[in-house]
């Protein structure tokens, strides 16, 4: 029996998926990670569970942050993108 290759499946999860999640929010388009790193599961794990802009910092990097940053945005709007984020890309994050 061949070995499970970990290559080909992380090929065939870029193609199905692409290698971002994008969004736009106010004329302005954010790109998140598909997969997430060994270093961000660590970094997520820091978190408090209620660090709502350190989960986004992580995710969105710190130039993306700052853009995200500025627009004026609510809770809801925020759970909404998490919500479609994890449905999308099967990493459920923002669940309880």
């Amino acid at each position: 029996m061949a070995p499970f290759d970990v290559n080909a499946a992380r090929a065939q999860r870029m193609e199905a998926l692409g290698r971002d999640w994008s969004f736009a929010l106010d004329g302005e388009t954010f790109r998140l990670p598909t997969e997430l790193s060994r270093a961000t599961a660590r970094g997520l794990r820091a978190l408090d569970d209620n660090d709502v802009d350190g989960l986004l910092e992580l995710l969105l990097g710190k130039e993306q942050f700052a853009r995200f940053a500025r627009l004026d945005l609510t809770m809801q709007d925020i759970a909404a993108i998490l919500d479609a984020y994890g449905k999308e890309t099967g990493l459920g994050l923002g669940e309880d």
